[in-house]
Protein backbone atom coordinates (compact mmCIF):
# COMPACT_ATOMS: atom_id res chain seq x y z
CA UNK A 1 0.00 0.00 0.00
CA UNK A 2 1.19 3.28 -0.70
CA UNK A 3 0.98 6.26 1.44
CA UNK A 4 -1.48 8.79 -0.20
CA UNK A 5 0.47 11.80 -1.05
CA UNK A 6 0.23 13.01 -4.77
CA UNK A 7 3.82 13.06 -6.55
CA UNK A 8 3.78 15.99 -8.61
CA UNK A 9 6.96 17.19 -11.01
CA UNK A 10 8.35 19.20 -7.53
CA UNK A 11 11.44 17.07 -6.29
CA UNK A 12 10.72 15.32 -3.14
CA UNK A 13 12.09 15.19 -0.02
CA UNK A 14 11.22 13.27 2.47
CA UNK A 15 12.29 13.87 6.04
CA UNK A 16 12.32 10.86 8.67
CA UNK A 17 12.41 12.63 12.29
CA UNK A 18 11.56 15.88 13.18
CA UNK A 19 14.15 16.57 15.58
CA UNK A 20 16.15 19.89 15.73
CA UNK A 21 17.99 18.49 12.61
CA UNK A 22 14.63 17.45 10.68
CA UNK A 23 12.44 20.21 11.86
CA UNK A 24 15.30 22.74 10.67
CA UNK A 25 15.24 21.32 7.72
CA UNK A 26 11.73 21.28 6.84
CA UNK A 27 11.82 24.95 7.81
CA UNK A 28 13.84 26.11 5.29
CA UNK A 29 12.62 23.22 2.36
CA UNK A 30 9.50 24.47 2.17
CA UNK A 31 10.69 27.84 1.26
CA UNK A 32 11.86 26.38 -2.03
CA UNK A 33 9.96 24.96 -5.02
CA UNK A 34 9.77 21.12 -4.24
CA UNK A 35 7.84 18.96 -2.22
CA UNK A 36 8.11 18.42 1.87
CA UNK A 37 7.10 15.36 3.30
CA UNK A 38 7.92 14.94 7.31
CA UNK A 39 7.59 11.71 8.90
CA UNK A 40 7.77 11.07 12.57
CA UNK A 41 6.26 8.33 15.19
CA UNK A 42 4.51 11.44 16.96
CA UNK A 43 3.14 14.36 15.65
CA UNK A 44 4.93 17.03 17.82
CA UNK A 45 8.87 18.26 18.53
CA UNK A 46 10.05 17.99 21.41
CA UNK A 47 12.32 19.90 23.64
CA UNK A 48 14.63 18.10 25.07
CA UNK A 49 16.47 19.80 27.13
CA UNK A 50 14.14 20.44 29.29
CA UNK A 51 12.63 16.75 29.36
CA UNK A 52 14.18 16.81 33.34
CA UNK A 53 11.74 19.79 34.43
CA UNK A 54 9.04 17.54 33.47
CA UNK A 55 10.72 14.56 35.09
CA UNK A 56 10.46 16.81 38.59
CA UNK A 57 7.12 18.35 38.12
CA UNK A 58 8.84 21.47 36.78
CA UNK A 59 7.06 21.96 33.73
CA UNK A 60 3.92 20.14 32.25
CA UNK A 61 4.40 18.14 29.41
CA UNK A 62 2.53 20.54 26.75
CA UNK A 63 4.93 23.12 27.52
CA UNK A 64 7.72 21.60 25.69
CA UNK A 65 6.07 19.86 22.27
CA UNK A 66 4.91 21.76 19.92
CA UNK A 67 2.43 20.07 17.04
CA UNK A 68 4.43 19.79 13.42
CA UNK A 69 1.55 20.76 11.64
CA UNK A 70 0.94 23.64 13.80
CA UNK A 71 4.20 24.83 12.74
CA UNK A 72 3.67 24.48 8.84
CA UNK A 73 0.10 25.38 8.60
CA UNK A 74 0.33 28.00 5.72
CA UNK A 75 3.17 26.08 3.74
CA UNK A 76 1.21 24.16 0.97
CA UNK A 77 4.15 22.13 -0.40
CA UNK A 78 4.23 20.34 3.12
CA UNK A 79 2.91 16.89 3.97
CA UNK A 80 3.30 15.15 7.18
CA UNK A 81 2.33 11.74 8.31
CA UNK A 82 2.46 10.02 11.45
CA UNK A 83 4.60 7.29 11.20
CA UNK A 84 7.32 4.50 12.03
CA UNK A 85 9.88 3.93 9.19
CA UNK A 86 10.66 0.00 9.10
CA UNK A 87 13.43 -0.34 6.40
CA UNK A 88 14.73 1.63 3.11
CA UNK A 89 14.85 0.24 -0.18
CA UNK A 90 17.74 2.43 -1.34
CA UNK A 91 17.75 1.15 -4.93
CA UNK A 92 14.30 1.97 -5.50
CA UNK A 93 14.56 4.97 -3.42
CA UNK A 94 11.40 3.87 -1.17
CA UNK A 95 10.71 4.15 2.37
CA UNK A 96 8.28 1.14 4.04
CA UNK A 97 6.79 2.68 6.91
CA UNK A 98 3.70 1.09 9.37
CA UNK A 99 1.45 3.01 7.00
CA UNK A 100 2.14 2.10 3.48
CA UNK A 101 5.33 3.02 1.49
CA UNK A 102 6.60 6.16 -0.20
CA UNK A 103 9.05 7.24 -2.74
CA UNK A 104 11.55 9.37 -2.45
CA UNK A 105 14.21 12.04 -4.55
CA UNK A 106 15.99 12.53 -1.66
CA UNK A 107 15.81 11.18 1.70
CA UNK A 108 17.09 12.71 5.25
CA UNK A 109 17.28 10.43 8.17
CA UNK A 110 17.53 12.63 11.11
CA UNK A 111 16.02 9.85 13.38
CA UNK A 112 17.78 11.22 16.73
CA UNK A 113 19.19 8.75 19.08
CA UNK A 114 18.09 6.53 22.28
CA UNK A 115 18.80 5.16 25.38
CA UNK A 116 22.23 2.38 25.39
CA UNK A 117 21.80 -0.06 27.96
CA UNK A 118 25.23 -1.41 26.59
CA UNK A 119 23.54 -4.84 26.44
CA UNK A 120 22.76 -5.03 30.13
CA UNK A 121 19.21 -6.33 29.95
CA UNK A 122 18.40 -6.59 33.76
CA UNK A 123 19.63 -2.59 33.87
CA UNK A 124 17.22 -1.77 30.45
CA UNK A 125 14.70 -3.73 31.85
CA UNK A 126 14.39 -1.80 35.65
CA UNK A 127 15.65 1.17 34.96
CA UNK A 128 13.82 4.53 34.03
CA UNK A 129 15.06 6.61 30.98
CA UNK A 130 14.51 9.64 29.58
CA UNK A 131 14.31 9.89 26.03
CA UNK A 132 10.58 10.88 25.18
CA UNK A 133 8.09 12.96 26.78
CA UNK A 134 6.03 9.99 27.76
CA UNK A 135 9.28 8.39 29.45
CA UNK A 136 10.05 11.99 31.69
CA UNK A 137 6.14 11.23 32.50
CA UNK A 138 7.00 8.08 33.53
CA UNK A 139 10.16 9.08 36.29
CA UNK A 140 7.59 11.73 37.12
CA UNK A 141 4.66 9.35 38.19
CA UNK A 142 7.73 6.70 39.62
CA UNK A 143 9.19 9.55 41.71
CA UNK A 144 6.23 10.69 43.55
CA UNK A 145 4.59 7.58 43.66
CA UNK A 146 7.72 6.67 45.72
CA UNK A 147 7.10 9.30 48.31
CA UNK A 148 3.40 8.08 48.70
CA UNK A 149 4.70 4.14 49.11
CA UNK A 150 7.40 5.29 51.56
CA UNK A 151 4.59 6.68 54.17
CA UNK A 152 3.12 2.80 54.57
CA UNK A 153 6.17 0.83 54.69
CA UNK A 154 7.94 -0.79 57.45
CA UNK A 155 10.70 2.33 58.88
CA UNK A 156 13.65 -0.60 57.85
CA UNK A 157 12.33 -0.34 54.14
CA UNK A 158 11.79 3.92 53.81
CA UNK A 159 15.97 4.38 52.68
CA UNK A 160 15.42 2.65 49.55
CA UNK A 161 12.35 4.21 48.73
CA UNK A 162 13.26 7.43 49.24
CA UNK A 163 16.64 6.87 47.51
CA UNK A 164 17.32 7.58 43.94
CA UNK A 165 19.79 6.90 41.59
CA UNK A 166 20.90 8.67 38.23
CA UNK A 167 23.75 6.68 36.03
CA UNK A 168 25.17 9.56 33.97
CA UNK A 169 26.33 12.97 34.79
CA UNK A 170 26.27 14.77 31.51
CA UNK A 171 24.17 17.81 31.55
CA UNK A 172 20.54 15.95 31.64
CA UNK A 173 22.18 14.12 35.23
CA UNK A 174 23.82 16.51 37.15
CA UNK A 175 20.35 18.96 35.78
CA UNK A 176 18.23 16.61 37.19
CA UNK A 177 20.25 15.99 40.48
CA UNK A 178 20.53 19.28 41.19
CA UNK A 179 16.16 19.69 41.05
CA UNK A 180 15.65 16.80 42.83
CA UNK A 181 17.97 18.08 45.57
CA UNK A 182 15.92 21.17 45.35
CA UNK A 183 13.01 19.75 45.85
CA UNK A 184 14.37 17.73 48.55
CA UNK A 185 15.20 20.89 50.48
CA UNK A 186 12.53 23.31 49.73
CA UNK A 187 9.12 21.57 48.68
CA UNK A 188 8.73 17.53 49.54
CA UNK A 189 9.07 18.28 53.41
CA UNK A 190 6.37 20.48 53.23
CA UNK A 191 4.18 18.50 51.32
CA UNK A 192 5.52 14.91 52.98
CA UNK A 193 5.68 15.98 56.82
CA UNK A 194 5.16 12.75 58.11
CA UNK A 195 8.88 11.71 56.08
CA UNK A 196 12.14 11.92 57.35
CA UNK A 197 14.00 13.83 54.43
CA UNK A 198 17.41 12.85 56.56
CA UNK A 199 16.62 9.23 54.67
CA UNK A 200 16.53 10.65 51.15
CA UNK A 201 19.98 9.70 48.91
CA UNK A 202 20.26 11.46 46.02
CA UNK A 203 23.14 9.74 44.22
CA UNK A 204 24.67 10.75 40.77
CA UNK A 205 26.92 7.87 39.32
CA UNK A 206 29.65 8.65 36.58
CA UNK A 207 32.46 6.64 34.85
CA UNK A 208 34.29 9.36 33.84
CA UNK A 209 36.79 11.11 36.13
CA UNK A 210 34.45 14.23 36.33
CA UNK A 211 31.04 15.26 36.07
CA UNK A 212 30.20 17.49 32.67
CA UNK A 213 33.21 15.42 31.66
CA UNK A 214 32.66 17.24 27.93
CA UNK A 215 33.19 20.75 29.59
CA UNK A 216 36.62 21.93 30.77
CA UNK A 217 37.69 20.77 34.31
CA UNK A 218 37.22 23.53 36.02
CA UNK A 219 33.37 23.71 34.93
CA UNK A 220 33.03 20.03 36.03
CA UNK A 221 34.85 21.07 39.32
CA UNK A 222 32.01 24.06 39.91
CA UNK A 223 29.35 21.86 39.01
CA UNK A 224 30.68 19.14 41.19
CA UNK A 225 30.84 21.73 44.20
CA UNK A 226 27.35 22.95 43.59
CA UNK A 227 25.88 19.11 43.81
CA UNK A 228 27.90 18.14 46.62
CA UNK A 229 26.48 21.27 48.65
CA UNK A 230 23.26 20.99 47.76
CA UNK A 231 23.68 16.89 49.33
CA UNK A 232 23.82 15.34 46.18
CA UNK A 233 26.59 12.03 46.72
CA UNK A 234 28.66 12.51 43.69
CA UNK A 235 30.35 9.02 42.58
CA UNK A 236 32.88 9.51 39.96
CA UNK A 237 35.13 6.77 37.94
CA UNK A 238 32.37 4.24 38.91
CA UNK A 239 29.95 2.53 36.92
CA UNK A 240 26.46 0.54 37.00
CA UNK A 241 27.38 -3.01 37.23
CA UNK A 242 23.53 -4.35 37.42
CA UNK A 243 20.59 -3.37 38.93
CA UNK A 244 17.28 -5.54 39.87
CA UNK A 245 14.87 -3.29 40.89
CA UNK A 246 15.85 -2.79 44.45
CA UNK A 247 20.19 -3.97 44.65
CA UNK A 248 22.15 -1.33 42.91
CA UNK A 249 25.84 -2.89 42.50
CA UNK A 250 28.25 -0.59 41.34
CA UNK A 251 31.75 -1.09 39.46
CA UNK A 252 33.62 -0.77 42.99
CA UNK A 253 31.22 -3.75 44.50
CA UNK A 254 29.26 -0.88 46.69
CA UNK A 255 26.08 -2.07 46.79
CA UNK A 256 23.12 0.47 46.86
CA UNK A 257 19.47 -0.04 47.84
CA UNK A 258 17.27 2.03 45.85
CA UNK A 259 13.32 1.56 44.14
CA UNK A 260 14.80 4.29 41.00
CA UNK A 261 17.34 4.43 38.99
CA UNK A 262 17.26 6.83 35.95
CA UNK A 263 19.77 6.29 33.45
CA UNK A 264 21.15 8.67 31.78
CA UNK A 265 24.60 7.45 31.35
CA UNK A 266 24.55 6.86 27.24
CA UNK A 267 22.59 6.93 23.81
CA UNK A 268 23.01 5.54 20.63
CA UNK A 269 21.71 6.16 16.85
CA UNK A 270 17.99 5.00 15.65
CA UNK A 271 18.94 2.65 13.01
CA UNK A 272 16.77 1.91 10.41
CA UNK A 273 17.00 -1.88 8.38
CA UNK A 274 18.43 -1.58 4.67
CA UNK A 275 20.83 1.56 5.19
CA UNK A 276 24.08 -0.04 4.12
CA UNK A 277 25.80 -2.37 6.50
CA UNK A 278 29.40 -0.73 5.67
CA UNK A 279 27.73 2.84 6.32
CA UNK A 280 26.86 1.42 10.20
CA UNK A 281 29.73 2.25 12.68
CA UNK A 282 29.86 1.55 17.16
CA UNK A 283 26.90 3.49 18.48
CA UNK A 284 24.33 2.63 15.63
CA UNK A 285 25.52 5.94 14.20
CA UNK A 286 25.71 5.98 9.88
CA UNK A 287 28.63 6.82 8.36
CA UNK A 288 28.73 10.34 6.46
CA UNK A 289 30.65 12.33 4.41
CA UNK A 290 31.46 16.00 5.02
CA UNK A 291 28.28 16.84 2.92
CA UNK A 292 26.17 14.73 5.28
CA UNK A 293 25.98 12.28 2.80
CA UNK A 294 25.55 8.54 3.47
CA UNK A 295 28.31 6.27 2.66
CA UNK A 296 27.43 3.78 -0.09
CA UNK A 297 23.72 5.08 -0.59
CA UNK A 298 22.68 8.01 -3.50
CA UNK A 299 21.08 10.93 -2.27
CA UNK A 300 20.59 9.77 1.09
CA UNK A 301 21.47 11.66 3.54
CA UNK A 302 21.71 11.80 7.62
CA UNK A 303 22.06 14.51 10.19
CA UNK A 304 22.28 14.90 13.73
CA UNK A 305 22.71 12.84 16.63
CA UNK A 306 22.26 9.44 14.12
CA UNK A 307 25.10 10.62 11.86
CA UNK A 308 28.77 10.48 12.20
CA UNK A 309 30.65 12.77 10.45
CA UNK A 310 34.64 12.07 10.67
CA UNK A 311 35.96 15.69 11.01
CA UNK A 312 39.29 17.29 10.19
CA UNK A 313 39.38 19.16 12.91
CA UNK A 314 40.90 17.06 15.65
CA UNK A 315 37.99 17.96 18.15
CA UNK A 316 36.01 15.83 16.24
CA UNK A 317 38.47 13.74 14.69
CA UNK A 318 35.76 10.84 16.14
CA UNK A 319 32.71 12.58 15.33
CA UNK A 320 30.67 15.63 16.20
CA UNK A 321 29.02 15.55 19.65
CA UNK A 322 25.34 14.28 19.85
CA UNK A 323 23.95 18.21 20.44
CA UNK A 324 21.11 19.56 19.66
CA UNK A 325 23.86 22.33 18.00
CA UNK A 326 25.37 20.37 15.86
CA UNK A 327 22.12 18.75 14.49
CA UNK A 328 20.67 22.69 13.53
CA UNK A 329 23.96 23.82 12.03
CA UNK A 330 23.85 20.81 10.03
CA UNK A 331 20.40 21.34 8.81
CA UNK A 332 21.62 24.85 7.68
CA UNK A 333 24.07 23.76 5.36
CA UNK A 334 22.57 20.96 4.07
CA UNK A 335 19.62 23.25 2.97
CA UNK A 336 22.41 25.51 1.23
CA UNK A 337 23.81 22.95 -0.43
CA UNK A 338 20.56 22.01 -2.02
CA UNK A 339 19.88 25.06 -3.09
CA UNK A 340 23.59 25.32 -4.36
CA UNK A 341 22.68 22.33 -5.85
CA UNK A 342 19.48 23.03 -7.58
CA UNK A 343 21.09 26.24 -8.87
CA UNK A 344 23.87 23.96 -10.32
CA UNK A 345 26.84 25.30 -7.96
CA UNK A 346 29.26 23.43 -6.16
CA UNK A 347 28.14 22.33 -2.45
CA UNK A 348 30.01 23.39 0.90
CA UNK A 349 31.21 20.86 3.17
CA UNK A 350 29.80 20.74 7.01
CA UNK A 351 32.18 22.49 9.19
CA UNK A 352 30.65 22.51 13.08
CA UNK A 353 31.27 25.93 14.56
CA UNK A 354 31.21 25.03 18.40
CA UNK A 355 28.55 28.02 20.40
CA UNK A 356 29.49 26.86 23.72
CA UNK A 357 28.09 24.53 25.86
CA UNK A 358 26.09 24.86 29.16
CA UNK A 359 24.56 23.07 32.19
CA UNK A 360 22.46 24.41 35.10
CA UNK A 361 22.50 22.76 38.71
CA UNK A 362 19.90 24.58 40.02
CA UNK A 363 18.65 27.81 41.09
CA UNK A 364 21.06 30.74 41.08
CA UNK A 365 23.53 27.82 40.08
CA UNK A 366 24.96 27.09 36.30
CA UNK A 367 28.67 26.69 34.44
CA UNK A 368 28.45 28.19 30.80
CA UNK A 369 31.57 27.48 28.55
CA UNK A 370 31.48 30.10 25.59
CA UNK A 371 33.87 30.33 23.22
CA UNK A 372 36.86 32.34 24.43
CA UNK A 373 35.31 33.24 28.45
CA UNK A 374 33.66 30.92 30.55
CA UNK A 375 31.35 32.07 33.76
CA UNK A 376 29.24 30.49 36.64
CA UNK A 377 26.86 31.21 39.19
CA UNK A 378 23.74 33.89 38.85
CA UNK A 379 25.01 35.05 36.02
CA UNK A 380 25.85 31.36 34.23
CA UNK A 381 21.83 30.99 34.93
CA UNK A 382 20.27 33.53 33.92
CA UNK A 383 22.24 33.32 30.56
CA UNK A 384 20.99 29.54 30.68
CA UNK A 385 17.38 30.54 30.93
CA UNK A 386 17.78 33.04 28.34
CA UNK A 387 19.00 30.73 25.70
CA UNK A 388 16.71 28.22 26.25
CA UNK A 389 13.49 30.43 26.27
CA UNK A 390 14.35 31.75 23.09
CA UNK A 391 14.95 27.96 21.79
CA UNK A 392 11.47 26.60 22.60
CA UNK A 393 8.81 26.89 19.55
CA UNK A 394 5.92 28.54 20.35
CA UNK A 395 5.11 32.11 21.61
CA UNK A 396 2.38 30.33 24.55
CA UNK A 397 5.17 27.85 24.99
CA UNK A 398 7.24 30.21 25.91
CA UNK A 399 5.25 32.23 28.19
CA UNK A 400 4.03 29.48 30.19
CA UNK A 401 7.99 28.33 30.85
CA UNK A 402 8.83 31.67 31.51
CA UNK A 403 5.56 31.95 34.26
CA UNK A 404 6.39 28.42 35.48
CA UNK A 405 10.09 29.68 36.23
CA UNK A 406 9.56 33.24 37.80
CA UNK A 407 6.37 31.27 40.11
CA UNK A 408 9.02 29.03 40.86
CA UNK A 409 11.55 30.65 42.14
CA UNK A 410 9.86 33.08 43.95
CA UNK A 411 7.28 30.44 45.74
CA UNK A 412 9.11 27.30 45.33
CA UNK A 413 6.25 25.45 44.84
CA UNK A 414 4.38 24.65 41.38
CA UNK A 415 0.81 22.65 41.29
CA UNK A 416 2.19 19.52 38.65
CA UNK A 417 2.89 17.43 41.20
CA UNK A 418 0.15 14.93 40.28
CA UNK A 419 0.38 11.24 39.64
CA UNK A 420 -1.86 10.76 36.76
CA UNK A 421 -2.31 6.89 36.25
CA UNK A 422 -2.30 5.45 33.01
CA UNK A 423 -0.24 8.08 31.24
CA UNK A 424 3.45 7.78 31.00
CA UNK A 425 3.09 4.64 33.61
CA UNK A 426 4.69 1.20 33.24
CA UNK A 427 5.78 -1.20 35.87
CA UNK A 428 9.15 -2.00 36.07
Amino acid sequence: MDIDIVKNEKKRFVIIGGGFGGLEIARKLVKLNVQVVLIDRNNYHQFQPLFYQVATAGLEASSIVFPFRRNFQRAKNFHFRLAEVKSINAEDKIIQTSIGELSYDTLIISTGATNNFFGNDEIEKHAFAMKSIDESLRIRNRVLEQFEVALSVPAAEKSEQLTIAIAGAGPTGVELAGTLAEMKRYILPKEYPELDFDQMRIVLIEGAPRVLNAMKEKSSWKAKKYLEKMGVDVLVKTRVNSYDGTELVLSDETIIRTKTLIWAAGIKGNYINGIPEEAKVPGNRISVDHFNQIDGMKDAYAIGDVANMISDDRAFAKGHPQLAQVAIQQGNRFVKNMKAQLKGKEMVPFKYKNLGTMATVGRNKAVVELPGMKFYGFFAWMVWMVVHLRSILGVRNKFIVFLNWVWNYFTYNLSLRVIIKGVGNREK
